[in-house]
C-alpha cells in the first residue's frame, strides 16, 4: 500500500512540477514564455481598437457624473492594461472642456464576463 502511495505522489509531482515552474518562469518574466505575467502593467498596441475606445469613453462619461462637469472624449493617448480579476486599463485620455484640451489619467477595473466596469481613478495630468 505504501509503495502505490509513494507511485502517485511520484506521479503528481511529475505532472504538476513543470506546470508550476512554467508559471513561475512567465511571472518573473522569461520573454520566452507566451504566458500572460499577471499584476504587470503592458503596453496597449491598438489605441483605436473598439474595446480601448469604449473604455475610455466609459472613463469620461464616470467622471462628468461623478464630478458634475462636462470633458468631452477626445482620443487616448496612450495606454496600457494589466491582468487581475478582470483587466485594469491605465489611459491617458485627452479631453476637451469648451476650447481647452486637457489630459488625464484614467483607470479603469473591467470584469466582462461580469458585465462589470469601475472607474477607479480619473485625475488632470
Amino acid at each position: 500500500m505504501t509503495t502505490l502511495r509513494s507511485q502517485s505522489a511520484l506521479l503528481m509531482l511529475n505532472i504538476f512540477v513543470p506546470f508550476i515552474l512554467s508559471g513561475v518562469s512567465a511571472a518573473v518574466g522569461d520573454r520566452k514564455s507566451p504566458a500572460v505575467a499577471v499584476g504587470r502593467w503592458r503596453p496597449i498596441k491598438n489605441l483605436n481598437a473598439p474595446e480601448v475606445q469604449d473604455v475610455a469613453q466609459f472613463a469620461v462619461a464616470e467622471h462628468n457624473k461623478e464630478a458634475s462637469s462636462s470633458l468631452e472624449f477626445q482620443r487616448v493617448v496612450r495606454g496600457e492594461t494589466q491582468v487581475v480579476s478582470g483587466t485594469n486599463y491605465r489611459l491617458v485620455i485627452e479631453t476637451k472642456d469648451g476650447a481647452v484640451s486637457e489630459n488625464y489619467e484614467a483607470v479603469v477595473w473591467v470584469k466582462p464576463w461580469e458585465h462589470y466596469r469601475n472607474l477607479t481613478s480619473f485625475k488632470k495630468l
